[in-house]
């Protein structure tokens, strides 16, 4: 079965739409990374967290909104899913970001970075 990122193995009956490099667009991308919670999740799978469950991420929301998240980041082409048993899981697509907009993904997840160790500034 096929392992790579653009062709990640999934059991029969249980697929997920992603879209295709070429149908990746960068206002999607832009808007789908402009969320504080869904830039969450992809610093962590950034960060070496490669084919993580859904529930596996500390969220400060519900399940449901959780849910909306992933299928926000998943329908802009920043991140893929598969199913393994019940679990569904999550894998940032960084190669095919990578090829479609060079730098990109990159340099907004190490600003996002600067930012989580900035002070807030004061009022």
């Amino acid at each position: 079965m096929p392992t790579t990122e653009h062709d990640v193995a999934v059991p029969s009956g249980r697929r997920l739409a992603h879209p295709s490099v070429e149908e990746i667009r960068l206002e999607t991308v832009l808007h789908a990374l402009a969320d504080p919670v869904r830039l969450t999740i992809a610093r962590e799978l950034a960060d070496g967290h490669a084919d993580m469950a859904c529930t596996a991420f500390d969220l400060p929301v519900s399940k449901s909104t959780t849910t909306h998240h992933f299928k926000v980041l998943r329908e802009a082409g920043v991140i893929r899913q598969h199913y393994e048993g019940t679990s569904r899981l999550s894998r940032l697509r960084e190669a095919d970001l990578e090829a479609r907009f060079p730098g990109l993904l990159a340099a907004v997840l190490e600003a996002a970075r600067r930012g989580a160790r900035s002070p807030a500034p004061s009022v």
